[in-house]
C-alpha cells in the first residue's frame, strides 16, 4: 500500500481546512470487561552497576536538589489546582509509573510489552529518573498486574549522538535528561521507541542496549523540538523547531503487512509565530529493515476538544486505533464553579476517546478518516468489574469513567477487546480522588462492534 507524501506547500495551502472532520462520527458502546492496577508507590530497584545517584529518584523535581527521601508532597500542578496528591518524593528507588505505550506483539507467554516514560515530566527534572520497558501481564480476575521482567536502556556503544547525564559512568544508563521515551513496538527481535525530546526513533535490543539513534524526517527536512540537542533560547521558533514541547513521536504504531513503523506527532507543528499550523498530526513511515524514512506521511485530524494524542496501534493493514484526549482529569461533576477551591477539579476530563481510523482512503489534504470512537468517560459497567472508587457528584453505579489527564496506551487484545491504560504522572497527577495519587490501572473493553468499523 502507497500513503502519499503530503508537501509543505500542501500543509501550508489547507491550514484552514486542517482542523473539519469529514464526517459526523458514530459513537460505539464499550463495556468493562476488566480492571487490574497497580498502586501509584510501585518501585523497582535500579540495576547493581547503575550509579548510585539513581538510587534516590526525583531530587530535581522542584528545579532544585532534595536529597530527603520522601520529604516533598506532590501536586497537581497550576492547571488542576496544586492539590497535594498525598505522595512524596524523592524516592528510595525508581517509580514503576509513567506507562507510556504498549507494543502490538507480545512477549513471551502472551505478556505485553509496556513501556515507562522519562520520569517526571521534563529534561531538567529527571536526570536521575533511568530509562526502562516491562513484560507485563495484566490478571483481570485478580485485579493485580505481574511485573515479569524490567530492561533498563543503556548505550554502552556510544549510539546516542549527544552527551547522556551518566556519560562518565562505565553502564552508561540513559536517564529522563536523554530522552522521553513514548510510544514501543516489537519489531523483528528489537524494541523500537518513539520519543519527544528529538523527537527520535531509537532502536534496541531486548536487554535494553540501544543499537542507533534516527532524527526525524518530514519532507526532506529534520524536525526538532526545543528540547532537542542544539537548540537553545536563540533558536527561532518554525524555522530551527517546529515540534512544540512534548509534541513529539506520542505515537509509534507497526503497520502488519508492511512492517512499516508510522510515527504520529503528540502535537501539531508550529508556525513561526509560535501558533499550531492547524489541528492536523503528522504520521511518518520509516521503515526498520532499511533504517530510513521512506518519505510518506498521512494526518491525523483531532476532533474539537482534543488537544493531544497518547497512542497509536494498527488493528489491521488499514485500520488504527489513536487515543484522543484533553488535558483534564477528575470526574465532570465535580467541576469548580469560578476558581479553583480544594473540593473541586477546575479542569476535569471530559474528551477521553479512543478513536478508529482508516489510512486506506485519505482526503486531499492526505488526513485519514475517523469511523468512530469510544468514550472513555462512558464505559458501561453493568457486571460491576470497577475495583477503584471515584469521587463524583453523580451515580457511578453501573458505569465506568477513566477520567487520567493523559491516557497513553491502547492494543487490540483480540477480534472483541482492546486494553487501555493511564500515564499516572507520578507524583503530579489525580483523577479518581481529589488529593490521592493516580495508580497505573489497566482496563480490558469489550468493543466488538468498535472493531468491525469499516
Amino acid at each position: 500500500m502507497k500513503i502519499t507524501p503530503i508537501s509543505t506547500a500542501l500543509l501550508l495551502a489547507t491550514l484552514g481546512l486542517s482542523g473539519a472532520i469529514q464526517a459526523e462520527e458514530k459513537a460505539y458502546t464499550a463495556t468493562l470487561a476488566g480492571h487490574a492496577w497497580l498502586p501509584a508507590l510501585s518501585l523497582i530497584t535500579p540495576p547493581a552497576d547503575a550509579p548510585q545517584d539513581a538510587w534516590l529518584s526525583g531530587k530535581f523535581i522542584d528545579a532544585k536538589r532534595n536529597h530527603s527521601a520522601m520529604s516533598r508532597l506532590g501536586n497537581t500542578g497550576a492547571l488542576h489546582g496544586k492539590r497535594n496528591t498525598e505522595l512524596a518524593s524523592p524516592f528510595i528507588g525508581q517509580p514503576l509509573q509513567g506507562f507510556s505505550g504498549f507494543a502490538m506483539d507480545r512477549g513471551p507467554d502472551g505478556a505485553f510489552y509496556v513501556l515507562t516514560d522519562n520520569g517526571f515530566g521534563t529534561k531538567a527534572n529527571s536526570p536521575d529518573a533511568l530509562l526502562f520497558f516491562h513484560l507485563m501481564a495484566p490478571n483481570f480476575d485478580t485485579g493485580k498486574v505481574d511485573v515479569k521482567e524490567t530492561f533498563f536502556l543503556r548505550d554502552p556503544d556510544f549510539k546516542v549522538p549527544f552527551r547522556i547525564a551518566y556519560e562518565a559512568t562505565e553502564s552508561r544508563y540513559l536517564t529522563g535528561a536523554d530522552f522521553d521515551p513514548e510510544s514501543i513496538q516489537l519489531v523483528n527481535g528489537e524494541i523500537w521507541i518513539g520519543e519527544e525530546f528529538g523527537p527520535y526513533l531509537i532502536r534496541a535490543g531486548l536487554d535494553g542496549t540501544v543499537r542507533e539513534v534516527y532524527p526525524s524526517l518530514l519532507n526532506g527536512n529534520i524536525l526538532k523540538s526545543p528540547d532537542s540537542p542544539g537548540v537553545d533560547a536563540l533558536s527561532n521558533v518554525g524555522s530551527d523547531w517546529q515540534v512544540s514541547r512534548s509534541g513529539g513521536f506520542e505515537g509509534l504504531a507497526l503497520q502488519p503487512d508492511t512492517g512499516l513503523l508510522w510515527a504520529m506527532l503528540e502535537k501539531p507543528l508550529l508556525d513561526t509565530n509560535g501558533q499550531p499550523l492547524g489541528r492536523d498530526l503528522e504520521v511518518m513511515a520509516f521503515d526498520p529493515t532499511e533504517g530510513k524514512w521512506t518519505g510518506d506521511s498521512f494526518r491525523f485530524p483531532l476532533a474539537e476538544g482534543a488537544t493531544a494524542i497518547g497512542d497509536f496501534n494498527f488493528i489491521d493493514n488499514h485500520r488504527a486505533l489513536v487515543i484522543e484526549r484533553d488535558n483534564g482529569e477528575g470526574d465532570p461533576s465535580l467541576a469548580c464553579q469560578g476558581e479553583a477551591q480544594p473540593d473541586c477539579f477546575p479542569h476535569p476530563a471530559r474528551h477521553k476517546r479512543v478513536v478508529l481510523i482508516d489510512i486506506s482512503n485519505l482526503d486531499e489534504q492526505g488526513r485519514a478518516e475517523r469511523l468512530g470512537y469510544i468514550d472513555l468517560m462512558a464505559i458501561a459497567d453493568p457486571d460491576h468489574k470497577n475495583r477503584l472508587d471515584t469521587q463524583a457528584n453523580r451515580d457511578l453505579s453501573a458505569l465506568f469513567t477513566f477520567p487520567f489527564f493523559t491516557i497513553e496506551n491502547v492494543v487490540k487484545v483480540d477480534d472483541r477487546h482492546i486494553m487501555v491504560a493511564n500515564d499516572n504522572n507520578l507524583p503530579g497527577s489525580t483523577g479518581r480522588q481529589l488529593n490521592t495519587a493516580a495508580d497505573n490501572e489497566f482496563i480490558l473493553l469489550e468493543v466488538a462492534d468498535f472493531l468491525k468499523a469499516k
